[in-house]
């Protein structure tokens, strides 16, 4: 059995015990100390220690300063999290807030094109309902439309020269102000036939100024490797208009009245136009990123009258004319806009007459071609830019891209003017295959420009815009004058524009370039 001893846990315990007791216990309070016992397993002794009062409260001083401590971080780093989760959310609204500036230009200036075509378009379907109405042929309904044209193509050299001048996001703001104005006023003079064209020319001249202001902003802002899809979407929207002005068009005009249709698209116009002024990251005065040209050359609308003559004499149009490929350019936009304003223009009354379709069905098969329209030009964009970036010169994808676009809209339509027998809605399915497949050209033509040269590309625009926009004047009236005379769709609408494709693919083979040119130096 082991015996156990009590002993001090160091020699001063006796004396520890004399001093805690050397007092009168019964006259003072005394101050006992706490006896810790524990057993020592390696002698069997059982020790007794003494702990004093002050060191046991500083221990638990100090485990109170240490939680208290812990806390104080926690609690800092919960705030901390919480500023951090703020500024997130801060930070994320507007969903656009964080994206780079160049997308957002990109994102405003295509919803621009947008609107854009949806005024463009809407005469196309109310032009039926306003022809029964006022009692004109088609070749005043071919007047009436074509009026938008002499708009268009008075604008576009100003367009290129004040987007060079002011900076393309301000030339954009203001014609959509024009466009969109004009066309809320066009039922209140839809009567009286001056007032009706001065205010399609009206919608012209502010609608001919946008081109040459978009391509002046991607110039400037993206670079060479993204510059297809950057074309792509922001002419896209183009087709997403056109998509929507023949969507909403119809039911609109049935329940509402074909006033409607001016109503409501010329406010969509001004409240873009308001809403761009308070959108962050709308500005356009931006800096080229990967892009070799910087110079943003915009100037506020205090430049002297001095100033804008001097610079417009700069520009060196000498050496633009002398360029076999600016030749190239100008004549292949003539041959594009003769096959997509005059069926911009007459499908649906071509499928209302040929189908015999109500309003509302032929406003629905004329959608088929710009809806295939936004499939094949995000696929064509991305074909271009991934064939630029694999080291195939920049000429070679322009020249693949802009054959597809002519060629492949002359075949089909040779098949729907030929008497094959085939049944109307396989006519629809062959017209609507050619006309997507013509979106090619914001591949290839539509970016020559920029290649051409960043500097000038929004005047070269304008150059070749001008010229395009020729078939809108001359072609949209001549057709209806010669359906009036032969009542033939495939001599009237078909003919001319299987030509100027098939001419304009030969020219543009023979010709285009997108090497950089220096026209400053060749001036």
């Amino acid at each position: 059995m082991a015996r156990l001893t009590l002993r001090p846990d160091n020699s001063c315990f006796f004396s520890h015990i004399q001093r805690a007791y050397s007092h009168t216990p019964f006259t003072r309070t005394t101050s006992f100390q706490r006896f810790h016992f524990h057993l020592s397993p390696s002698n069997h002794t059982l020790r007794l220690r003494i702990v004093s009062s002050s060191q046991q409260n500083a221990k638990e001083t100090q485990r109170v300063s240490m939680a208290k401590a812990k806390a104080k971080v926690l609690t800092d780093l919960q705030v901390e999290e919480m500023e951090k989760q703020h500024e997130t959310l801060s930070w994320n609204w507007p969903p656009w807030k964080n994206l780079p500036q160049r997308y957002k230009l990109i994102g405003t200036t295509s919803l621009a094109f947008v609107i854009c075509n949806m005024d463009k378009v809407n005469l196309s379907i109310a032009i039926i309902p306003m022809s029964h109405q006022f009692g004109w042929n088609s070749t005043t309904a071919g007047l009436v439309q074509s009026s938008f044209f002499w708009g268009y193509a008075l604008s576009q050299l100003p367009g290129g020269w004040l987007a060079k001048i002011f900076g393309g996001g301000t030339v954009l703001e203001v014609g959509v102000l024009i466009w969109s104005v004009a066309t809320a006023f066009v039922p209140f003079i839809s009567g009286y036939m001056p007032g009706l064209l001065l205010s399609r020319v009206l919608v012209g001249i502010g609608e001919g100024v946008s081109p040459s202001a978009a391509t002046d902003l991607i110039a400037r802002s993206i670079p060479l490797e993204e510059r297809s899809r950057a074309v792509a979407f922001v002419f896209g929207g183009l087709s997403v208009g056109s998509v929507m002005g023949l969507l909403l068009a119809p039911p609109l005009i049935q329940n509402l009245g074909w006033e409607s249709v001016f109503y409501i698209f010329g406010l969509l116009g001004i409240a873009w136009f308001l809403g761009f002024q308070v959108l962050e990251g709308g500005e356009t005065q931006l800096n080229a990123e990967s892009l070799s040209y910087q110079d943003t050359m915009t100037q506020s609308w205090k430049t002297s009258l001095r100033e804008l003559n001097g610079s417009l004499k700069e520009v060196p149009w000498k050496a633009f004319f002398q360029n076999r490929a600016v030749w190239a350019m100008i004549y292949a936009h003539f041959c594009g806009s003769w096959g997509h304003y005059n069926c911009l223009s007459w499908l649906p009354t071509f499928f209302s007459e040929e189908l015999n379709l109500n309003l509302t069905e032929a406003a629905w098969v004329s959608i088929l071609p710009p809806l295939a329209s936004i499939f094949v030009t995000g696929l064509a964009a991305q074909l271009a830019d991934n064939l630029i970036s694999r080291g195939v010169e920049a000429t070679v994808v322009r020249k693949i891209c802009q054959s597809i676009a002519f060629l492949s809209p002359a075949i089909c339509m040779t098949l729907s003017s030929l008497d094959l027998g085939l049944p109307p809605w396989e006519i629809v399915g062959i017209l609507t295959s050619g006309l997507a497949l013509s979106s090619f050209a914001l591949s290839g033509l539509y970016c020559t420009h920029q290649d051409m040269s960043p500097e000038y590309a929004s005047i070269l625009l304008g150059i070749t815009n001008t010229v395009g926009a020729v078939p809108g004047i001359v072609g949209v009236a001549l057709t209806g004058y010669l359906l009036d005379s032969t009542h033939s769709w495939s001599i009237s609408l078909f003919a001319p524009s299987i030509f100027f494709y098939v001419t304009g693919t030969i020219v543009w083979l023979a010709f285009a370039s997108s090497k950089p040119q220096s026209f400053s130096e060749l001036n």
